[in-house]
């Protein structure tokens, strides 16, 4: 016995009719005559060989096997889009422009560049690795369709705040205890970094005197600096190196929040899809990352 091909057409229209529980108004939506649509319906019927509507007043009800075929439609529909979307997006080409900090770019870049071009292999991808005055900066100036930072409070029309994690005081393993008289030798960013500030206000208030040992432009020097002893650091855990080692005896300090901001103009689906995968790697690989709610 041939088996019959079902039309996803027909399928469509069955499936429209039902969820609008009129087939007058699946014609409409689908812009085809109330006589086409009949005729689909009585092709389905007779292919399948009974009926899948029955009359219930003035709506409609399935029979059995109408709710059995609604089942199977409605996944072969969803399977059908998915290819065509899936195809679409491979042909799309153009430019997405990402901004990342350092610690981000060294952490996970790589696991979202890969998950990215299986999607969209046609699609360029400009990475800027800085800092969170330029990254905030370069998307006012529409630099860049995506950049995540730090939350620094500074309030954008275009951000959402993924979710946040715990800051840490750092130092060496092997860093010997400082001398009672002595201030607390820091390794920092420039200013103006959030972690900077967040660390001389910590200690201020908790009147533990400080100096700035090193100052470095890079995330990997301040690992370096910390690393031969010359002091502490205030940082997350991202991209923390084993030799290195959480300090305590130090004042309590607030958790820090993950800030994706966008330009100004519509994202593109590969944008998109590109602010999905952040997301996805925020919540997958940073330790003590507590997504919002």
């Amino acid at each position: 016995m041939r088996r019959p091909t079902f039309d996803l057409d027909v399928l469509r229209t069955f499936v429209t009719g039902v969820e609008f529980n009129s087939f007058a108004r699946a014609a409409d939506r689908l812009g085809r005559s109330t006589s086409a649509v009949s005729a689909q319906l009585k092709k389905l019927e007779e292919q399948i060989g009974t009926p899948v509507l029955a009359r219930s007043g003035r709506g409609l009800a399935l029979t059995p096997t109408g709710e059995s075929l609604l089942s199977h439609a409605r996944r072969l529909l969803e399977l059908n889009d998915s290819i065509f979307q899936s195809l679409h997006e491979q042909q799309t080409a153009g430019t997405v422009r990402l901004g990342l900090q350092e610690d981000f770019a060294e952490h996970f870049l790589s696991d979202i560049l890969r998950r990215f071009v299986k999607t969209y292999p046609r699609v360029k991808l400009e990475v800027r690795i800085a800092r969170n005055a330029e990254l905030l900066a370069l998307i006012d100036s529409d630099g860049l369709d995506l950049a995540l930072a730090w939350d620094t409070g500074q309030p954008s029309p275009h951000a959402t705040r993924l979710g946040e994690t715990q800051m840490h005081w750092i130092g060496a393993r092997d860093m010997p205890p400082l001398p009672a008289d002595s201030p607390l030798p820091l390794i920092l960013f420039d200013a103006p970094c959030v972690l900077r500030s967040a660390a001389t206000q910590a200690l201020d208030e908790a009147h533990i005197p400080w100096r700035i040992a090193l100052t470095s432009p890079s995330v990997a020097g301040i690992w370096a600096a910390v690393a031969a002893g010359l002091g502490v650091t205030l940082r997350t855990r991202i991209g923390l190196p084993s030799h290195l080692a959480l300090m305590s005896g130090l004042p309590a300090v607030p958790t820090l929040g993950y800030v994706l901001h966008r330009g100004g103009k519509d994202l593109t689906p590969a944008t998109r899809q590109l602010a999905g995968l952040i997301q996805a790697n925020l919540e997958e690989q940073v330790f003590g990352f507590t997504p919002m709610k």
